[in-house]
């Protein structure tokens, strides 16, 4: 069997109760006309007929043996350890709904089995049912996982068209190239591997560098400084058991109509709104920021072509704009900012940038370990990434895919997670915080209403 990336052990080596390190997808369905009243539960028996479960979904994790830990096939497996009906006794809101997916999104997987469950929830208002994916990170990362539902999925509704991921073959290993086996292709292995150490090993001193720099006055604004965020939101300290979920959407011809008209990118509008309404949810509660927000932003590292699963991200950080009323200026200061970081990760091997991207998470999570979290500066103050998703809409079957949602994991020293999905003409929003961030909800509305306010800026100023 495989051995885990060294990525994907960290997700295992810094995992607890407080912080499990899994992540999940989130989908609101639609009921075909005249179905039967018992529609979902049949869906999900059907769904165990596809009982040849394929990698990783039958994979078993061993920390033990000679070789270090790897991944094994699971000898005794059962769908009823994995896959799971929830329906209420009276007819659920979509907010009622999210509350019942953050207390899925709570629990340890248990790494004696397979470490995925699917939970079909009926019984949603206005005749619509969900269904939470939810599996290790170490298994995937958000790019991989868009990849596997998106082939589950028909672009036409029909009886019997889903196959549900755990029964999709996994993508072929790329074979050796004819004439590397034996001595000389050995030689050759530990030659490429030393000068892709290399090349790591001076992509990092690199980043050290530009750190130093900056941190010594030399520049400003040049790179966001790491472990330099100070505890005045309630957005940083250690992580406490039990979770918040939040999602919002916006039409994403509304977004590229804003950013074709202010010459601005997807990202720069959506993180601009983000910023927004974030500042918008602290001084709700009396923080008022003199300075910018800070983000950990998740960079997709694999190269044009490359599959399969596990994990293939570095992390970078970003400070947004300056505390400001008006939407365009943040709009503008964000985008000068984004394109000093694109600047900087083009210019770091990717092998370099994930390997130091372990090391600041590892760092991190020792800080936390150590229960130091809520005494030093984290950082950044919470997380966003993006991920894309299939622009034309999907069905599960006769069941059209309203909307998709990320519900991922928290970084260590931060309590609050934005990942954006693009998906069927609309950019999603799941928000995912700790317990002690009330009425998450607000801060997801707000960044619909931050958007609004953006797009009258733009449409009075042009």
């Amino acid at each position: 069997m495989k051995q885990l990336s060294l990525l994907d052990l960290v997700f295992f080596m810094v995992e607890s109760e407080e912080s499990p390190k899994h992540v999940a997808g989130l989908m609101r369905l639609q009921k075909p006309k005249g179905c039967r009243a018992d529609y979902v539960p049949r869906l999900l028996e059907a769904m165990k007929q596809w009982d040849d479960v394929q990698e990783p979904f039958n994979l078993v994790i061993n920390f033990l043996g000679l070789t270090g830990p790897r991944w094994e096939y699971c000898r005794d497996f059962s769908f009823d350890e994995h896959v799971f009906y929830h329906r209420p006794k009276r007819t659920m809101s979509w907010e009622e709904t999210l509350e019942l997916v953050g207390l899925l999104h709570e629990p340890l997987l248990d790494r004696r089995k397979p470490l995925w469950e699917l939970h079909l929830i009926d019984g949603i208002r206005g005749r619509k049912f969900a269904a939470y994916l939810k599996l290790h990170h170490a298994y995937a990362d958000g790019v991989t996982m868009t990849s596997w539902l998106s082939k589950t999925l028909a672009l036409e509704p029909a009886r019997d068209s889903y196959t549900p991921p755990w029964a999709m073959a996994p993508e072929p290993r790329r074979e050796p190239a004819p004439g590397a086996s034996g001595l000389t292709g050995s030689l050759f292995k530990a030659v490429a591997l030393a000068r892709n150490q290399l090349k790591a090993a001076t992509g990092i001193a690199k980043i050290v560098a530009q750190q130093a720099i900056e941190r010594s006055g030399l520049t400003e604004d040049a790179v966001a400084l790491y472990f330099n965020t100070e505890r005045d939101t309630n957005f940083t300290g250690s992580a406490s058991p039990g979770r918040n979920v939040a999602t919002a959407s916006i039409p994403m011809d509304r977004i590229k109509r804003v950013g074709k008209t202010a010459y601005a990118t997807l990202n720069h509008v959506a993180l601009s709104c983000i910023d927004g309404a974030v500042h918008r949810y602290l001084a709700d509660r009396d923080i008022v920021l003199d300075h910018p927000i800070s983000i950990q932003m998740p960079v997709n590292l694999r190269g044009n072509g490359t599959g399969g699963s596990g994990n293939k991200i570095g992390i970078t950080l970003v400070d947004m704009a300056e505390p400001t009323d008006d939407p365009y200026r943040r709009l503008r200061e964000i985008g000068f900012k984004l394109k000093n970081v694109k600047s900087q990760v083009a210019g770091i091997p990717a092998t370099a940038f994930e390997q130091f991207t372990v090391l600041a998470a590892g760092a991190s999570e020792v800080i936390d370990m150590l229960r130091l979290t809520d005494y030093l500066p984290t950082n950044g103050h919470l997380l966003v990434s993006n991920v894309p998703g299939p622009p034309a809409p999907l069905y599960l079957n006769e069941s059209q895919v309203e909307r998709m949602y990320p519900v991922s994991t928290l970084s260590p020293g931060l309590r609050l997670n934005i990942t954006m999905f693009s998906y069927g003409g609309m950019l999603q929003f799941g928000l995912v915080s700790t317990r002690d961030l009330d009425d998450l909800q607000s801060l997801a509305n707000y960044i619909v209403d931050e958007f609004e306010h953006l797009e009258r800026a733009i449409i009075d100023r042009y």
